[in-house]
């Protein structure tokens, strides 16, 4: 038995796997060896899609191809819609979407199956999610749902079906980074949790619906909505410092900073920076941009902290004009091509996840009868 125990197996090598690298010292993210900064450059999230899934950055002719199987692929069945016009209007986001991966299963089930044919699948959610979004979202404020635009590549798409207009070159390349930058992250709760339900052989689908179940809690998915909301109760830069003190006073938790896993600032928040600073000017309104940056200064002289991907991605969720409250959707839209990777990765090379716990409580007690426990 254990004589350690590593609270939320924090440092814990749980598995191998080629699929992303961090370096928490450096502030590096690699996926399948290629720099996040790189691709957050010089790439699209249906590349960066397919070479998580296959290993290797496609070819002119391969991408192409991708994009096409996608399109269609974003169509949903019409049991789907139906079901997801009877949730009731209180139903949150990630709810509905934890459901409806779940019934998406049932509807077509030739796409659950284990193994490598389950790359179907893995397309299939990518494609369907930001339809399922936008369509639960519009159905909850009373609105028909949009038509789905195939001309579209997904980021435009998804924001598109997200704020139902079509977005300029600018804002549509900054959900396409935006989407690159959240598509994987190593074994974080939610991808662990896809790959210890793959582990039993279960299908692909109960995986990712593993994972949307473990991205709704606030410990994972959501900071990003709370930084938003510290932002609005600041309102203007003056008030930042006074109300970050006071908060840090009352050892108050600033989202937004820190990391279990990076040292220094997370190269996501580095990138994500500059397009909210872009997204700003844009649109003549740096006031989000503004406060972060005297957030970052005042949380980084008082306690040292570092921002995380969380700082600016609501920033820029809200210049693009999504709702709060799909922020963490979104990061399931993206995280979807991280999470099936891991799912095909564990195929490949299967063997139950079953760690141990150290036990803790009473030992070698002497059973009593019912009859001679006191009340």
């Amino acid at each position: 038995m254990p004589e350690e125990v590593q609270k939320g197996l924090e440092d814990v090598v749980a598995l191998a796997s080629r699929i992303t690298f961090i370096d928490g010292n450096e502030g590096r993210l690699v996926y399948e060896g290629y720099d996040i900064r790189d691709l957050a450059e010089r790439s699209t999230f249906e590349e960066v899609a397919y070479l998580l899934w296959y290993g290797r950055l496609p070819s002119a002719t391969q991408l192409r191809d991708l994009k096409e199987r996608l399109r269609p692929l974003r169509e949903i069945p019409e049991e789907l819609r139906a079901l997801l016009a009877r949730l009731p209007a209180s139903a949150g986001p990630m709810d509905a979407l934890r459901t409806a991966v779940s019934a998406l299963a049932i509807l077509e089930p030739g796409e659950t199956k284990t193994g490598e044919s389950s790359i179907g699948g893995a397309l299939r959610l990518t494609a369907a999610l930001p339809t399922i979004v936008s369509e639960q979202n519009r159905r909850r404020q009373g609105l028909e749902p949009l038509p789905l635009r195939p001309e579209l590549d997904h980021a435009a798409h998804a924001l598109y079906l997200l704020t139902g207009r079509e977005g300029n070159a600018l804002e549509n390349r900054s959900l396409d980074v935006a989407l690159i930058l959240h598509a994987d992250h190593e074994l974080n709760a939610s991808t662990f949790a896809a790959r210890v339900t793959a582990s039993t052989l279960s299908d692909l689908y109960s995986a990712i619906t593993s994972a949307v179940g473990t991205l709704k809690g606030p410990l994972h998915g959501g900071a990003n909505e709370r930084v938003m909301e510290l932002l609005r109760a600041i309102d203007t830069v003056d008030r930042v410092e006074p109300v970050i003190k006071e908060k840090l006073a009352r050892h108050e938790r600033i989202m937004g900073f820190g990391h279990r896993v990076y040292k220094v600032e997370d190269p996501r928040a580095t990138i994500l920076r500059v397009w909210s600073q872009r997204l700003g000017e844009a649109a003549g309104n740096l006031r989000w941009y503004d406060l972060l940056r005297k957030v970052e200064e005042v949380v980084h002289r008082e306690k040292g902290l570092y921002p995380n991907v969380d700082l600016y991605s609501g920033s820029v969720y809200t210049l693009l004009g999504i709702p709060d409250d799909l922020f963490t959707p979104l990061f399931a839209m993206s995280r979807v091509a991280g999470w099936t990777a891991h799912v095909l990765e564990e195929y490949e090379d299967l063997r139950l996840i079953r760690p141990v716990a150290q036990y803790v409580g009473p030992n070698h007690l002497a059973y009593v009868p019912i009859a001679e426990r006191p009340d």
